[in-house]
């Protein structure tokens, strides 16, 4: 079973969607304990950083997500889901993180590119990788920000977006994607099968 983590923040149906498209057992869910009996977990965001650590935390999920990240089980963070798990946002000045990556969270460079930075661009993986495989698949973004971290043994892919933008991190059971697996047709379905099937 994978559970969906609800908070009310994410884009909860279209990831159920492409789960039940791969017969994944799956589950939209924001019990605390279902989450934790579950095989694998998922956390999705759209968003503002700061809202969506108010809200886990008010419902005690903050602590479920670094209790599922300590216990070794599969656990995937998608666009604001991989914000969350690092420390800050200059979205939202003097919100706290989950911390479960050190870094920040920073505003995409202005180098004339449109901000937010909707559409298809093509990933470069940084390092082998237990769910991203395919070099230069095309994926789905929709963001403003991206993640900076000193710890670049976590990195697993960038894009280019006017800069170098790191765009996804990996680092033993834990995984995260800025960009949305779910709405990247094909390529995207083989990141979330690899996941499943871990």
């Amino acid at each position: 079973m994978i559970s969906i983590i609800d908070y009310g923040a994410g884009n909860l149906k279209s990831v159920k969607n492409a789960l039940d498209y791969l017969g994944a057992d799956s589950v939209i869910t924001g019990d605390a304990n279902m989450i934790l009996a579950a095989d694998k977990v998922i956390l999705p965001g759209v968003g503002a950083f700061g809202a969506a650590m108010d809200a886990l935390r008010s419902s005690g999920l903050d602590r479920v997500i670094r209790e599922t990240a300590d216990s070794g089980k599969p656990l995937l963070g998608i666009c604001l889901g991989l914000q969350l798990m690092f420390e800050e946002s200059e979205e939202s000045p003097g919100a706290e993180g989950l911390g479960i990556f050190k870094g920040k969270i920073v505003k995409i460079p202005d180098t004339g590119l449109k901000i937010p930075h909707i559409g298809w661009n093509s990933i470069t993986l940084k390092k082998e990788s237990k769910i991203l495989k395919k070099e230069n698949a095309f994926v789905y973004f929709v963001h403003s920000y991206y993640l900076k971290t000193d710890d670049t043994d976590i990195v697993s892919a960038s894009t280019e977006y006017g800069a170098e933008l790191d765009i996804a991190v990996e680092r033993g059971n834990i995984f995260a994607t800025q960009f949305h697996p779910e709405k990247s047709g094909g390529a995207g379905i083989q990141i979330l099968k690899n996941f499943t099937e871990l």
